[in-house]
């Protein structure tokens, strides 16, 4: 038991570590709001690995038989969102409610449901979270086994854990950024996770146009 804990807290590393569209807006939140923004857009994140690992122990087959036969629709709607978020980080300014000359500190809600849904939207997320499983030997339950509820909640300690190192980190190093340096890698991080989910609903439209793959 401890040593599939053990392995849960190191997946929910894993899971976090790889530089993608939740760890661009992690690091957008975090230089633009700090350390507690930065934190709770990582617990979205968190959220949605623990979410995939409950799938990887006791829908495994399910999940992967609807992703199969629905990955255009997936990958189609997936880019939509992760375009719309990026666009979104894009043109907004972190400093818009700029007071007294301080930084804007505040944590919001939509930071959590920002990561929340880009991740829910980010197709290839999930199949890190079951290669992770699948390499860690840690197998699919039969749904009835709650004896796998310690490794999931340590899937999600170890993710909630590496956010809030990262986030400690950037914070630390927020105060050397000018402002003016924020905004531009705010437009920057914004123009990346644009081009990720660009690439999302290109392959998922090239896979229906070209490859004759059904939408539904």
């Amino acid at each position: 038991m401890f040593l599939d804990i053990l392995k849960g807290f190191i997946i929910g590393i894993c899971a976090s570590a790889p530089i993608g569209p939740i760890a661009i807006l992690v690091v957008q939140t975090t230089l633009s709001k700090g350390h507690k923004a930065g934190f709770i857009t990582g617990m979205g994140a968190c959220v949605v690995d623990t979410l995939f690992a409950i799938i990887a122990i006791f829908a495994l087959a399910a999940a992967e038989k609807i992703m199969n036969e629905h990955r255009e629709l997936i990958l189609i709607a997936g880019g939509l969102i992760v375009t719309i978020l990026g666009l979104r980080m894009s043109f907004s300014d972190p400093f818009r409610r700029l007071k007294g000359g301080k930084v804007n500190n505040g944590v919001s809600v939509q930071d959590f449901l920002q990561a929340l849904l880009m991740g829910l939207s980010n197709p290839g997320a999930i199949f890190v979270i079951f290669a992770l499983f699948a390499f860690f030997g840690i197998g699919p339950s039969d749904g009835s086994d709650w004896r796998v509820a310690p490794t999931i909640f340590s899937v999600s300690a170890g993710a909630a854990v590496y956010w809030f190192s990262v986030t400690a980190l950037l914070d630390h190093f927020r105060k050397r950024f000018k402002m003016r340096t924020i905004i531009w890698i705010n437009r920057l991080a914004g123009s990346i996770i644009v081009v990720i989910g660009l690439v999302l609903l290109g392959e998922g439209l090239f896979r229906v146009l070209f490859q004759g793959y059904p939408l539904i």
